[in-house]
């Protein structure tokens, strides 16, 4: 399993919004840090074709994703940040909402769903009317119908973001555990997220990757004691 990206770029108009960006991915949690225009969401657009490049390839076990289309597509996992849901579905219409979204068979769809509440521990409130969810319990919905179709490529865009301690701790471990048989792309702006559970870290600003590496070896390339002081070494000056 490997997702590899060559010399990826995407302008607009004038605007290099990601240049000549190389790395090649296998299964583990990447941790993306960058500030607002530092290239996350383009790449992530990009890897799930959600708007065309300009230059570069996209590979999946050496065949472009282009050529691979929809099989591609199938292959993706996305939790967006937290926002508005149907609040009147439960937690298990929702899920089976997004199952036919994502054109899986009912008796496939409804075998996952069963699997995926007791995996973010949902299964007592499956019931409930997600309106009335936490914003833990909201986040772990999201988490779920992420997973659903079993996907190889998990894109979580600031899934803590607005949980307490508590809910951020339980979120992080489900992630953890996710990451064994899949590439998993972390990006947020919670610094000691990407730090407790990533194995690897890209340093983006202004479109281009400036570092990557394990979080140690980064923290000690800066003499630094953490990541908020590799974020700052390498990303906080312009």
């Amino acid at each position: 399993m490997e997702l590899r990206i060559e010399r990826l770029t995407k302008k607009y108009g004038e605007k290099v919004a990601l240049r000549d960006f190389t790395y090649t991915f296998t299964p583990g949690i990447y941790g993306i840090l960058g500030a607002n225009g530092a290239g996350k969401s383009t790449l992530m657009n990009l890897i799930t074709d959600n708007v065309k490049r300009n230059e570069g390839q996209i590979l999946w076990d050496g065949t472009d994703i282009l050529k691979l289309g929809k099989d591609f597509r199938a292959k993706l996992g996305y939790m967006p940040q937290q926002q508005g849901m149907y609040n009147d579905f439960s937690a298990r219409a929702f899920l089976r909402y997004m199952a036919q979204i994502k054109e899986i068979p009912k008796k496939q769809a409804d075998e996952q769903i069963e699997q995926l509440l007791d995996v973010v521990n949902l299964r007592d409130d499956a019931h409930k009317k997600v309106g009335g969810f936490s914003g833990g319990m909201r986040q772990r919905v999201l988490l779920a119908q992420a997973l659903l179709g079993d996907p190889q490529i998990l894109i979580l865009d600031e899934p803590t973001a607005g949980l307490d301690p508590r809910e951020r701790l339980r979120l992080r471990q489900y992630i953890s555990d996710l990451a064994l048989d899949r590439i998993v792309f972390l990006t947020t702006h919670i610094v000691s997220d990407i730090e407790s559970i990533a194995g690897d870290v890209l340093l983006m600003k202004q479109g281009e990757l400036v570092k990557h590496g394990a979080p140690e070896a980064l923290i000690a390339s800066c003499g630094g004691k953490d990541l908020e002081d590799v974020y700052m070494a390498y990303l906080g000056v312009d």
